[in-house]
């Protein structure tokens, strides 16, 4: 997954909870809260090396997005409103 990153508001949303689970789903193929067409998206993305994306809700109601990019060098967890 690359160097690890969140933005302020991904921490804002968070709470001071951890990002760990959210984060294993992501690198495990869970990719959350997304549509047919973005999950299949993501399953060619595997295979040909394109970006990765994940939208997972938090407990309180809020969302957080997890986007690695296409030569794995980073992966970003940050709120929709960021992106």
């Amino acid at each position: 997954m690359g160097q690890l990153l969140a933005t302020p508001g991904a921490l804002e949303a968070i709470n001071g909870a951890s990002f760990w689970p959210y984060l294993k789903r992501h690198a495990n193929g869970d990719w959350g809260d997304i549509n047919a067409e973005d999950k299949a998206e993501n399953e060619l993305s595997i295979k040909e090396g394109f970006r990765l994306l994940s939208a997972y809700m938090l407990p309180d109601g809020g969302r957080i997005w997890i986007i690695t990019e296409a030569d794995r060098s980073a992966t970003t967890i940050l709120t929709p409103e960021e992106y």
